[in-house]
């Protein structure tokens, strides 16, 4: 039995001894004694001479003396908690609500890492400023997230730092604009993502540049922009994409999103296209953004379009605006695309065209005189150097180090007998002629210009106006063949038909590429639709009756190295910009736009990143006819284009604007009319002699452009399998095989 150390009970027990010490002592018979661990039946304890007993804990200090004291509670102190991992520099705890950091301020990522991307260095100060500058306020790196500079290519590197010059005033003070200009699959989307990204974290204050940011897209690049965000940023940010529903859906969103505030907004980036922007222009002009993004900003080529003054009235400083192709019509489009980004840098418009656009225009023209191209050229100068402090432009050519080469070739159709007929008997009634001389252009005119262009591409797009009898083709359908319907297509009434039809026939029996058609207009794709069928060739159809989100699916799908289908069938003026069809290596481009940006934004749909296989451009014209013309006028285009913004000083001046009227002509017994008029000194006889016979290099826009009606030169399989099958055209190809070292 346990003994109380009480007191009380050890002064009675002490009182007793003396009786106790006679009498032993025993244990109530009453209860039962527990048995203690270790212990037998038989009463034996076999404890464990490891366990040590108990000590009694006393409060008494284990040091008396005060230098013991104070030697062993600097022992405790001299041993800071260490977080166990290596090269940590991260806070050491969670940050007490309303207590300072401590320390100077530091970048967001390191600028000393190898590969960092830094956009911005802080001066450095001697040691007797750095005692004098206030810590808090000190300018820190901005540093390109590592996630992001380690994609980036060297031209997307240079691309990054100058639009971020640029937005934050650091090339022009007072203005935070550019324009983005290069040409197309040199990665314009990732540059602006990584600007976007980097203006939302992070500034030399130490602190976010922007708090939200506006994406303004063509509506079928609104869920591609969406996608790229997620694809280079991995969902570090969720973006806003409206992309359809219906009106108050829609404003409700836009509210949203104008009403975040703070240095963590949710969604900070809003994509939307220009036509929901512009419906809904009122919502968003009530706030303010910190950047504005407009891809294909040649839709800003008007300044009195309703979508110009929209964006325009928007409360945000900063404004890119991204174009592959700034120059597609006049110089007066570019200054409206110059002024939307850095207003008043070019004057006024009557100023720039008083100043810039008439001499440089006159500059150019083939009947100029020396004095007139002298001032032209002076003001081109004068020009580029304005502008470009506000515009970066590469050209693909950067691109034939990481892509495949590409094989850029013109094939001129001549007419089938029957187009032949056709088209001298329109040239004979319509008599549009005379209009053009006398410099009127009227709507008969510009209907008549279509019409050609139609029977180019095949005699059915004109049956019916044969039918009825329209201006232009009456008894034109005694010329059909007898019992003729176009419910059925005959390849052979058309000679770019006829060339589409085997280069494809070829294509399918030979390779497992993949070939994209694009014409401009809806009816020529029904025509293709119909060649597919006959052939049994599986396909896919874009144009502007397909719904967006049905738009990206189908592109996915058609991508795909496992998908059945051979031939995409696009519409320029649907789907020509910004889609990546990467999953073909072909592309026809069935008939010419006025506009040369359209042809260019349309063949630039294999030839991106991701591309693997070698690429081969085909640009069909129908021989001596409307299109050739259409085709000499986007050389005098591009030539504008390349002296102002790919600034090239030797572009040859081919075609003046007189010569430009000269639409409603047939050459019958020419090879190429554009071949005859660019005074190409490459070909003899038809032939092609490298160098020039006269040991000087080929002066013309088309300077890279190699005639050859010889089926020895031909470099692609395709084009000469249509040769043996007695196809009669002539052929240029611009090869980026040279750029690349390949003989």
């Amino acid at each position: 039995q346990r003994r109380s150390l009480a007191p009380s009970q050890l002064a009675k027990r002490k009182a007793g001894d003396e009786d106790e010490e006679e009498e032993d002592w025993r244990p109530p018979t009453g209860r039962k004694r527990q048995k203690a661990a270790g212990e037998t039946e038989s009463g034996e304890c076999y404890r464990s001479p490891f366990r040590k007993p108990l000590a009694q804990l006393t409060n008494r200090p284990h040091c008396l003396d005060s230098s013991q004291h104070e030697a062993f509670i600097r022992s405790i102190l001299s041993k800071p908690f260490k977080v166990p991992i290596p090269n940590y520099k991260g806070p050491l705890g969670l940050r007490s609500l309303g207590v300072k950091r401590a320390g100077l301020r530091g970048p967001l990522h390191d600028p000393f890492e190898e590969g960092a991307l830094v956009l911005y260095e802080p001066p450095v100060l001697s040691a007797h400023d750095q005692l004098k500058i206030d810590k808090d306020k000190a300018p820190v790196h901005v540093v390109v997230d590592p996630v992001l500079s380690r994609v980036l290519r060297p031209h997307q590197r240079e691309g990054v730092k100058f639009l971020w010059d640029c937005v934050t005033s650091r090339r022009i003070p007072g203005s935070h604009g550019c324009i983005m200009a290069d040409e197309m699959g040199l990665g314009k989307t990732l540059q602006c993502i990584t600007l976007m990204w980097t203006l939302l974290r992070q500034s030399p204050d130490c602190k976010p540049e922007i708090e939200k940011a506006v994406v303004v897209s063509p509506s079928s690049l609104v869920r591609n922009w969406y996608n790229e965000v997620e694809k280079w940023l991995g969902g570090r940010i969720q973006p806003l994409a409206i992309d359809g529903g219906s009106k108050d859906e829609i404003d409700r969103k836009l509210v949203g999103f104008m009403n975040q505030r703070g240095l963590r907004v949710p969604s900070p980036i809003l994509i939307i296209s220009y036509e929901t922007f512009r419906l809904h222009a009122e919502v968003l002009q009530k706030g303010s953004v910190g950047l504005v993004i407009c891809d294909e900003g040649h839709r800003l080529k008007n300044s009195e379009n309703q979508t110009y003054q929209a964006l325009n009235s928007l409360n945000t400083p900063r404004r890119v605006l991204i174009s592959g192709t700034p120059i597609q019509n006049d110089l007066l489009e570019y200054f409206s695309l110059v002024h939307f980004v850095n207003s008043g840098i070019l004057g006024t418009a009557q100023e720039f065209k008083r100043h810039f656009e008439m001499p440089i225009l006159k500059g150019r023209d083939a009947d100029a005189s020396e004095a007139e191209r002298h001032k032209g050229e002076e003001r081109l100068k004068e020009l580029i150097s304005i502008v470009n402090r506000c515009l970066i432009r590469r050209t693909s050519d950067i691109l034939s180090k990481y892509l495949p080469v590409k094989i850029e070739q013109v094939v001129c159709c001549r007419l089938t007998p029957l187009q032949t007929e056709l088209y001298k008997n329109f040239l004979k009634q319509a008599k549009p002629v005379e209009e053009l001389k006398e410099g009127k252009i009227s709507v008969s005119s510009l209907s008549s210009i279509t019409s050609l262009k139609k029977l180019c591409n095949h005699p059915a797009l004109i049956y019916d106006k044969c039918v009825e009898e329209e201006e232009g083709f009456m008894g034109a359908l005694g010329l059909f063949p007898s019992g003729y319907s176009t419910k059925s297509l005959e390849p052979q009434l058309s000679g770019k038909m006829l060339v589409l039809d085997y280069i494809l026939a070829v294509t399918k029996s030979t390779s497992n590429d993949k070939v994209v058609l694009v014409s401009n207009y809806t009816q020529t794709l029904d025509l293709f639709e119909k060649l597919c069928r006959n052939r049994r060739y599986l396909y896919v159809r874009l144009d502007g009756t397909m719904s967006i989100k049905k738009r990206a699916k189908i592109v996915e799908r058609f991508n795909s190295p496992s998908s059945p289908e051979f031939i995409f069938m696009l519409s320029s003026k649907a789907g020509g910009c910004g889609l990546n069809l990467i999953g073909a290596n072909r592309l026809v481009m069935f008939d010419p736009d006025w506009n040369p940006a359209n042809d260019e934004q349309a063949m630039a749909r294999v030839w991106r990143d991701g591309q693997k296989k070698m690429c081969y451009i085909y640009r069909l014209l129908s021989t001596g006819t409307i299109e050739e013309k259409i085709f000499q006028r986007q050389t005098h285009k591009k030539a504008l284009s390349s002296c102002v913004v790919d600034e090239e000083q030797d572009v040859e001046r081919h075609f003046s604007l007189g010569e430009l009227k000269e639409l409603f002509t047939l050459s019958e017994t020419t090879t190429s009319d554009t071949h005859d008029k660019i005074k190409c000194r490459r070909c003899v006889n038809g032939h092609q002699v490298r160098p020039p016979p006269d040991g000087s290099d080929c002066t013309s826009d088309l300077s890279q452009w190699q005639h050859c009606a010889d089926k020895r030169r031909l470099q692609d399989s395709v084009l000469k399998a249509a040769w043996d099958a007695a196809v009669t055209f002539t052929f240029y190809h611009h090869s980026h095989e040279e750029q690349r070292g390949i003989p």
